[in-house]
């Protein structure tokens, strides 16, 4: 899967665009700026974003494609990230984050549970949980995502994750998207926020 990444990567173009998610963009412009997580955040352009609006950010990715564009990116806008290369699986953290935002982040069954679990952990009372990921449905379309429907999402499969969660908000829609050239198209998205209380 690294050597899948960086090959994807390996190229002038950002190939998820260089704006952010429209979801992580809309959480990121109505809080206050505090310490930001951002898991497998390939080409930085949410990273990016983020510090632009004055969140101190982590993020990492296990491509070093992704790093060198992101930090690209970084310096284009003038702006400091903190990015390394880890997988997923191997990420530890001896800082809490106000927010961990997962930006279509796919694992396997036996390892999603497993990292939402832990992930939690490095969030404190008040913190804020942020997913936007493909649903099962997507596997009928051909606009972004795994297509292996174990990959793709159910809600209850996130809830059930992140039970010891308030949470906030939670959809499941469709939605027409324009990031770069994979995910292009109408989609199917689960949106979910949730808080952790104590």
């Amino acid at each position: 899967m690294q050597q899948f990444w960086d090959e994807r990567f390996d190229t002038k173009e950002y190939v998820y665009g260089r704006s952010p998610n429209e979801f992580f963009k809309e959480f990121i412009d109505y809080h206050i700026p505090g310490r930001v997580l951002l898991p497998a955040d390939g080409e930085g352009r949410n990273s990016v974003y983020a510090a632009l609006k004055g969140w101190d950010v982590t993020a990492f990715d296990f491509s070093s494609k992704a790093k060198e564009k992101a930090e690209k990116l970084a310096c284009e806008y003038k702006v400091d990230i903190n990015y390394f290369i880890s997988s997923i699986e191997e990420f530890t953290s001896t800082e809490k984050f106000d927010l961990i935002a997962l930006i279509f982040l796919h694992l396997p069954p036996d390892t999603r549970s497993k990292v939402h679990t832990r992930l939690i952990e490095y969030l404190p009372p008040g913190g804020y949980f942020l997913i936007e990921a493909f649903t099962k449905k997507q596997i009928h379309n051909d606009t972004g995502g795994p297509r292996n429907k174990d990959l793709l999402y159910s809600g209850q499969e996130l809830l059930d994750d992140l039970c010891n969660l308030e949470i906030i908000y939670y959809k499941e829609i469709t939605k027409e998207r324009k990031e770069g050239y994979f995910h292009k198209g109408k989609a199917e998205v689960i949106q979910l926020i949730g808080q952790k209380l104590n």
